[in-house]
């Protein structure tokens, strides 16, 4: 996978492609290991930023099974990450889906939904989260030009899904399965990850209900989703993990916190895998005892590129 590092604003400083290798921030261990972290080396002055690094994908996908295997993902006081997928056109018009997010010391992940006006959540669908609420009510408007850009969101059941108690587990496997049928998101702590998933071979109607789920009664997947390429990044306050920072338990001030490098050992994304499959029909006959022959269609997720794996991408300048 060819991926583009590129700057930003906020209270992070996203650094370039030879910036993020020289600082360390981003590189591939002798196993094969994909490690991009903030900086948890530099005493900063208060009010700079701190350095850190996002990356995006040029390809762009519409629809697909994404499975991403780690070690760790990042988390912490005044730390905002996500992995995610995001349309080429004006935000949120093709649409945003963020698969893993959170902020502080958080233990549920948060999936989340981005699109313009007329995707909803249906409540009424199988999934194991909670509907997060706005004014007391489940929200089931997706459109991000409203509620402060919020979407919709699910916040998942398991505390082993985000931060401390994820990475302490060996970390785990978060799976997305977009295609006709919605947007599904399952994720796995290391010991409850499916065999069929390790195998190279995932079968999502093996995984029971997922995690989070948007339905094409509530929100047509193909008409608010498409062109999406892949984002990995860690921001530091902002609007999230900044503007909630005062009601997180956190000490002092999100600025503040930014000083100590002390404070982002654990911000760091630890990727063993990223492997995206695409839904292919396959025709053939079946023949029952009378041999009368019938035709069938089955449908199925097989790898298309193995070199979507992050063990071997390329790491290209910023844009």
């Amino acid at each position: 996978m060819e991926l583009t590092f590129f700057t930003t604003s906020g209270q992070v400083n996203y650094v370039n492609q030879s910036q993020a290798f020289n600082l360390g921030l981003a590189y591939v261990q002798d196993d094969g290991v994909v490690i991009m972290k903030g900086d948890n080396t530099s005493w900063l002055d208060q009010g700079i930023f701190r350095n850190s690094v996002r990356i995006s994908s040029y390809a762009q996908y519409t629809t697909g099974l994404f499975i991403l295997d780690l070690n760790r993902a990042p988390w912490g006081c005044g730390v905002w990450p996500a992995f995610w997928t995001l349309g080429s056109d004006a935000w949120p018009q093709s649409g945003e889906i963020d698969i893993i997010e959170g902020v502080h010391d958080n233990e549920h992940n948060q999936v989340a939904w981005h699109t313009r006006d007329g995707c909803f959540l249906t409540p009424e669908s199988n999934f194991t989260g909670t509907i997060v609420q706005l004014n007391g009510q489940p929200n089931l408007v997706c459109n991000g030009n409203v509620n402060q850009n919020s979407g919709c969101s699910i916040i998942e059941l398991s505390r082993a899904s985000y931060g401390q108690y994820f990475d302490s587990t060996g970390g785990g496997v978060f799976a997305m399965k977009w295609d006709e049928n919605g947007i599904a998101i399952w994720s796995f702590y290391r010991a409850t990850v499916p065999k069929d998933i390790t195998d190279g071979s995932p079968d999502p109607s093996q995984w029971g209900n997922p995690s989070a789920a948007l339905e094409p009664t509530g929100c047509n997947p193909l008409e608010f989703f498409y062109n999406h390429s892949i984002v990995f990044d860690i921001t530091f306050c902002g609007d999230w993990a900044g503007n909630s920072y005062a009601s997180s338990h956190c000490p002092g001030t999100c600025e503040q916190r930014l000083m100590d490098p002390a404070n982002f050992v654990n911000a760091t994304w630890s990727i063993n895998s990223l492997k995206v499959y695409k839904k292919q029909s396959i025709k053939g006959q079946i023949v029952n005892a009378a041999f009368i022959h019938l035709p069938f269609m089955l449908t199925t997720f097989r790898l298309t590129m193995l070199a979507i794996s992050l063990t071997t991408f390329e790491l290209l300048p910023c844009l």
